[in-house]
């Protein structure tokens, strides 16, 4: 809202008025404000939380320390929405489909998480709402992004074009892009020296129909990410500040992409695509960046507040719709990794314990438990039977998750390289 004002206060030359033209300036004040709202009105949520007897229902799984978290207020996420939306709605440009996608992709998967968080809580069941219908609401997600990408005149790229410059001396090597702006299914790979990979390719073989049958493709990848990703930071949401601050690292990387996509001069130097018109969504990452960190104040160890399937689903959903607009999804296994090893570490283990117990009739473990995280935490040995047993001591809560996100760091920075090594 703030952002149409000062459209009209430029018209009477107010000063200061052409701030709001700046996406730095945007995109800063949006991660403070969100910061903002997620320190004092994260506060008061949580002492309403607390009134209303929203509390984790914790299962004894011997774990230490576990059993002190029982009570402590969940749905936390709702904090993370509020500090997204407000300054999304008053610093962003309403108009652009970047950002009419994001408020959407966080709402859809918001609710689908605060409708397992209530049934948690209202039941008391600490199962919540089946599985089926959170895959239901995740691939109906990733059909509206994918459609929207695919049929919406405003979601465009410039593909980069290497050109090489022969004089007497050398050779050099510069970028340009196509003159027009055009549909494509291509995306970004890495470790390859052009790095653009269009998911026509792979329907080459349907001829005349081989663009249409890349969109299908991509339709289909579009909602396996967002799936993936989204179940995957849920899985990882189990001990105090480790998704909400392994997601703020993912976001502080895929804010930067954004950024550089967005300005064609960036683009030109790291040789990746240029989409217009994306530079929009910085300003949402911010506003997300500062929500996370604003919640891990809370959520950190000790945790006073605890984010349920409302703050962990809507967090992987938001990642995994970001990473595609901005034509990235091809590098989230490298920089959500974190994610999937502790989604691989479950069907692994569930995988592993089903086919030892049809063929003996005694279950086995790869791990002590899953998802990974909660290996290094349990004490002792998971049996006799266990491939992998160590560590035999637990390693303290607070020391797991800080490893886990200088792991974060680590991934973040061979992500950004991937794009230069060719």
């Amino acid at each position: 809202m703030l952002y149409y004002l000062f459209e009209l206060l430029q018209q009477t030359d107010f000063p200061g008025a052409r701030l709001m033209t700046y996406i730095t300036f945007r995109s800063g004040a949006a991660l403070m404000l969100s910061l903002f709202i997620a320190l004092v009105f994260g506060r008061k949520i949580i002492d309403r939380l607390q009134l209303m007897q929203v509390g984790e229902i914790i299962r004894d799984l011997g774990l230490e320390g576990q059993m002190g978290k029982t009570g402590t207020p969940t749905m936390g996420g709702v904090i993370i929405i509020i500090s997204i939306l407000i300054p999304c709605l008053l610093l962003g440009d309403l108009t652009n489909v970047y950002m009419i996608l994001m408020i959407v992709s966080t709402l859809w998967l918001g609710t689908l998480g605060f409708l397992d968080d209530y049934i948690k809580v209202a039941r008391r069941n600490k199962e919540g709402m089946k599985g089926k219908f959170k895959i239901i609401g995740q691939v109906g997600l990733g059909l509206i992004v994918g459609l929207t990408m695919w049929f919406s005149p405003d979601i465009v790229i410039r593909e980069n074009i290497e050109m090489v410059n022969v004089n007497a001396d050398n050779q050099e090597m510069t970028v340009t892009y196509t003159p027009e702006n055009v549909k494509s299914t291509q995306t970004t790979i890495p470790f390859v020296k052009n790095n653009n990979f269009d998911y026509a390719y792979l329907t080459g073989w349907l001829g005349d129909n081989a663009q249409l049958g890349g969109w299908i493709v991509f339709i289909l990848v579009t909602i396996f990410v967002i799936t993936a990703t989204s179940n995957g930071a849920n899985l990882t949401d189990g001990l105090d500040g480790l998704c909400t601050g392994t997601s703020a690292i993912i976001c502080v990387a895929l804010a930067i992409m954004a950024y550089l996509g967005g300005n064609i001069i960036y683009s030109s130097y790291l040789n990746i695509m240029y989409i217009p018109d994306s530079s929009e969504l910085v300003v949402f990452m911010s506003a997300f960046i500062g929500a996370l960190v604003g919640f891990l104040w809370y959520n950190a160890f000790p945790a006073q507040v605890f984010m349920g399937d409302t703050g962990s689903l809507t967090i992987g959903g938001i990642i995994a719709v970001f990473a595609i607009l901005i034509h990235k999804e091809l590098l989230i296994p490298i920089l959500c990794a974190i994610f999937f090893v502790e989604d691989l570490s479950v069907m692994v283990q569930v995988a592993y314990f089903k086919i030892t117990k049809q063929r003996t009739g005694t279950g086995k473990r790869i791990f002590k438990m899953t998802p990974l995280h909660h290996h290094f935490q349990k004490p002792g040995n998971a049996g006799i039977d266990a491939l992998l047993q160590g560590p035999i001591n637990p390693i303290p809560e607070s020391k797991i998750v800080t490893r886990f996100w200088i792991i974060g760091i680590f991934l973040a920075v061979i992500t950004f390289v991937t794009l230069k090594i060719r």
